[in-house]
């Protein structure tokens, strides 16, 4: 088994700064477009012949393109870049939209965690149970079972809608811990809520409490040092880096990211949501006005599907646990609850198989009288596009909540760009004007909710590691809805006409960007 003390090229490696990072990451994609255009153009003048030959098989790879299966937009654009600059289009497409990319993250094709078959019988079970009380959700449910994940029961779900009392419930369940803690986030940053965090995990490390732990590099290099990351390797905790980015800085790798929030006990507690480990998180550090996000706790059996999760993540990293995988299963059964809850995740390994947009399709076409969605960032297929404007048109009534100040202004226009047509067919987006909505939810006829880390954009649907949990008939649905209520009285409601009054130059840009919407 890997030490836990980081090779010494490693940590050379790691207190390299976050702008000299940045920065080298910047460059090479600059220098390597800059290359390939004087290319172009010195082909274009002195080789018209090896040129066309050039245009050709640039033509060939547009045709591969088209007949590949996945998202339609990305591959308009590819074919576009291919067609139009045949030698940065092949360059670029190697690089970054070829199929090579998300298997070569060093990540080891491992099955996913034995279930026992009784609680695959369970499943089972508890999907006729589903299928009695609605054939739409037992529809939604036996897909995702199909897909390797279980439907649970006995499961309790309780819903935060903001980071503090999200984060006290969460340190207060570590302190309990008695066999193992997996933490798995994108950002876990230094700060308040690092130390309070930190504090617990050192004490239940030393009580020998398994704890092991998975952040995203990029998701941090301004924020995690290596005397941090060094200091939580002493005091035995095990952490994996996912993706680092000087190992693929060359490549531009970076673009596949751990973007899942995930935090296990016992294998009985289970959290996830739109929250990373940060400060702004809980409003101790201000960005962009009041920072709203959600969260759930889930108790009981439906812990395991994300215990089972983390795990198979662990051992794609390369990594391994000292005890066998019963070992981490639920010591105690859940308490007895009358809903449903099914955890499951997505990545670009799968891809063009796309469990959680598939979700998402599901969700929206189920819709029959409500259909609320949170998200930050909006940049979806035209199939889900339309999905949301069919069902406008038949009387669902369907809301979008949206932060009024965000993060990233450039996705902001590109999310703009999508309204229109949403207000046009009825759809109402509400704006949070205290400042940034990062909550990722999806509530539908008061019946079913999904709370995740999963945002409405290609990188979510396409480049990501993500998460999410789907409650059926819980308790935690009637607390989602009363948090949507919450965040519509503080929004504002944009129109169609606000929408049209837009700057041209805001229109310009906004085009533009959406060119290359399935990279932002």
């Amino acid at each position: 088994m890997r030490k836990n003390q980081p090779r010494m090229e490693e940590r050379i490696e790691r207190r390299i700064s976050a702008i000299t990072s940045i920065s080298m990451c910047a460059l090479t994609v600059i220098a390597q477009i800059a290359t390939t255009l004087i290319l172009t153009h010195f082909l274009r003048e002195k080789a018209s012949y090896a040129y066309t030959a050039l245009e050709l098989l640039g033509a060939v790879v547009a045709i591969r393109v088209y007949q590949r299966s996945g998202s339609p937009s990305y591959k308009l654009v590819w074919m576009c870049l291919l067609l139009a600059l045949p030698v940065s289009g092949m360059i670029l497409f190697w690089l970054w939209g070829g199929t090579h990319q998300a298997k070569s993250l060093s990540l080891r094709q491992v099955p996913p965690v034995p279930q026992r078959e009784s609680w695959r019988m369970s499943s089972e079970a508890n999907l006729s149970r589903l299928r009695r009380q609605s054939a739409t959700w037992g529809r939604l449910a036996a897909y995702l079972q199909k897909k390797g994940f279980l439907l649970y029961r006995n499961t309790q779900a309780k819903y935060f809608g903001d980071g503090k009392p999200f984060f006290d419930d969460l340190i207060e369940h570590l302190s309990k811990a008695e066999v193992y803690i997996f933490l798995e986030y994108y950002i876990l940053a230094e700060g308040k809520l690092w130390d309070r965090m930190f504090s617990v995990l050192r004490e239940r490390a030393a009580a020998g409490v398994e704890i092991h732990v998975i952040f995203d590099d990029f998701g941090n290099l301004t924020r995690f040092s290596d005397a941090t990351l060094q200091a939580v390797q002493d005091a035995g905790i095990e952490v994996e880096v996912f993706n680092p980015v000087h190992r693929y800085v060359n490549r531009i790798y970076f673009n596949y990211r751990d973007h899942r929030k995930i935090a296990v006990i016992d294998g009985q507690f289970a959290y996830t949501g739109g929250l990373n480990i940060g400060d702004e998180y809980i409003n101790e550090r201000e960005r962009f006005g009041y920072w709203k996000d959600s969260g759930v706790r889930i108790e009981g059996e439906g812990a395991w599907g994300f215990a089972a999760q983390f795990m198979q993540m662990w051992k794609m990293i390369g990594r391994t646990f000292p005890n066998e995988d019963d070992f981490y299963r639920p010591r105690h059964e859940g308490p007895e609850t009358v809903g449903f809850c099914q955890p499951f995740t997505d990545g670009p390994l799968n891809n063009p198989d796309n469990p959680i947009e598939e979700t998402y399709l599901q969700l929206i076409d189920s819709a029959r009288h409500m259909l609320y969605i949170t998200t930050p960032y909006y940049a979806v297929e035209e199939s889900m596009q339309q999905a949301l404007c069919i069902a406008a048109d038949a009387g669902v009534d369907v809301r979008l909540l949206v932060p009024a100040i965000p993060d990233k202004k450039y996705a902001y226009m590109v999310a703009e760009t999508y309204w229109g047509e949403l207000l046009s067919h009825g759809v109402k987006i509400y704006k949070y004007t205290p400042g940034f909505l990062h909550a990722k939810s999806v509530l539908v006829d008061r019946e079913v909710a999904l709370v995740g880390s999963t945002n409405m954009d290609y990188r979510t649907f396409q480049l990501h590691y993500e998460c999410g949990v789907l409650m059926y008939q819980s308790e935690a649905v009637e607390e989602l809805l009363e948090d949507m209520d919450d965040i519509m009285a503080q929004s504002s409601l944009y129109t169609l006409e606000e929408w049209q009054k837009r700057p041209w130059l805001r229109r310009t840009a906004a085009s533009l960007l959406r060119l290359g919407a399935i990279w932002l």
